[in-house]
């Protein structure tokens, strides 16, 4: 995935992180020296508050996400059902990542880079003004006042006639969407037409939080695989090539965040950033809210594998940006995200006793929310029209429990 990397004075300029401190040309010339001194070096203090607001920034979208995602799948809006990611997906995705990875690195050798990112640029136009527009809906009906008439709407598209007739599209919304809509565009226009680092981060953020929300692991055994096999990818393709960092510094999109380190000398112009992709957010952030969803399921009223993970993710994020900064060199944050955030709460499981708990929780009614599972088998005695009658009865109390939504 994406590493944490300190930018340049130009966010998409292609020379290493490290030239952006020292800048030191080999031909020795008058020139050369100008240039050294022209370049920006980060102040302690500007560096320590961009690396700051990068952890803060990425702590966001994983705690709020992961909040979120044990509600979600109660939703009766189709665009707000999850998506489950099993075994077999976790297994091929990083080989899809990969190509796709290369692809891209590809398209940038070949053709001109000014017209792909405006192709990227247009696409993603579309795409955050949908996540920031999500994101923002349920800040906006508490904000909004009750009182306030809010009317509702349903886009449908169908396809056929009679009853061959079945439905493309089916998105229900109301009023205040349509505002969050409305802000949205606002903020789609400003990164499309300035770029500006502060978009970037309202889409870049929206993108994470929707990432975390609505991509559900099934079982810790499949996350140990997606998290496994990104592991390494990360490090190959960081270490081993030069391909994910050329691709991240030519890459026009909101698919990273970013801070300045001049903030303090110039403000919301600066240009000088530090960057961390959305990659080594959404990953580590659907493992985290996976063992969210397992501690709401053990039904203790305690979150010790979610805050355990969650300090594990501020412990390898504040190693990675320790390491990058000490050796002047991109890292593959995956490398000590991944052990970090999978190894303590295994540690937390094995000294509570619950780790065949753990590994044996299945995320099953994030899958198929609205569909009954017979959870135990009554035995039942008497003639079949008894038999009928107990059936027709209300649901059992253990149906009801397991289908409440359980209070954050």
């Amino acid at each position: 995935m994406a590493d944490v990397d300190q930018g340049s004075a130009a966010p998409t300029e292609s020379s290493p992180a490290m030239d952006s401190l020292n800048g030191i040309d080999t031909n020795g010339t008058d020139a050369a020296v100008n240039a050294t001194v022209a370049k920006f070096v980060a102040t302690p203090e500007g560096t320590a508050l961009a690396y700051g607001s990068l952890v803060f920034m990425a702590l966001l979208p994983i705690f709020f996400g992961a909040l979120r995602s044990v509600s979600c799948s109660k939703s009766k809006n189709s665009s707000d059902m999850p998506e489950t990611i099993t075994s077999r997906d976790a297994a091929r995705f990083p080989i899809i990542a990969s190509c796709t990875l290369f692809g891209l690195y590809l398209f940038f050798k070949i053709f001109s880079e000014e017209y792909i990112n405006l192709l990227l640029s247009m696409y993603f136009f579309v795409l955050g003004i949908l996540a920031l527009s999500h994101t923002l809906s349920p800040f906006m009906n508490r904000v909004v006042p009750a009182s306030l008439p809010n009317k509702q709407y349903q886009l449908l598209f169908t396809q056929g006639t009679g009853e061959s007739k079945e439905e493309i599209v089916n998105y229900e919304f109301d009023t205040r969407d349509l505002f969050c809509l409305a802000i949205s565009t606002v903020v789609g226009v400003w990164y499309i037409l300035k770029k500006h680092w502060v978009a970037n981060n309202l889409f870049g953020l929206s993108f994470a939080l929707n990432g975390v929300e609505l991509l559900h692991l099934n079982n810790v055994s499949t996350g140990c695989i997606l998290l496994g096999g990104l592991f390494v990818y990360d490090i190959f393709w960081v270490f081993g090539t030069n391909v994910m960092v050329t691709v991240a510094k030519s890459f026009e999109a909101p698919i990273k965040l970013v801070f300045p380190q001049d903030l303090l000398e110039r403000g919301l112009n600066a240009s000088n950033f530090a960057m961390l992709g959305l990659g080594d957010i959404v990953i580590p952030g659907i493992f985290i809210a996976l063992l969210l969803r397992f501690d709401v399921s053990l039904k203790k009223n305690t979150r010790t594998y979610f805050y355990t993970s969650f300090l594990a993710y501020i412990f390898g994020l504040g190693l990675t940006i320790f390491v990058m900064h000490t050796y002047k060199h991109a890292q593959p944050a995956l490398l000590y995200l991944v052990p970090a955030c999978v190894g303590f709460p295994v540690v937390v499981a094995l000294l509570k006793g619950e780790l065949t708990d753990m590994f044996s929780y299945e995320s099953s009614e994030e899958v198929l929310p609205h569909t009954p599972r017979l959870t135990h088998y009554p035995t039942v005695s008497g003639s079949p029209a008894s038999l009928a009658a107990s059936m027709q009865g209300p649901p059992s109390p253990l149906w009801r429990r397991r289908h409440t939504p359980a209070n954050m």
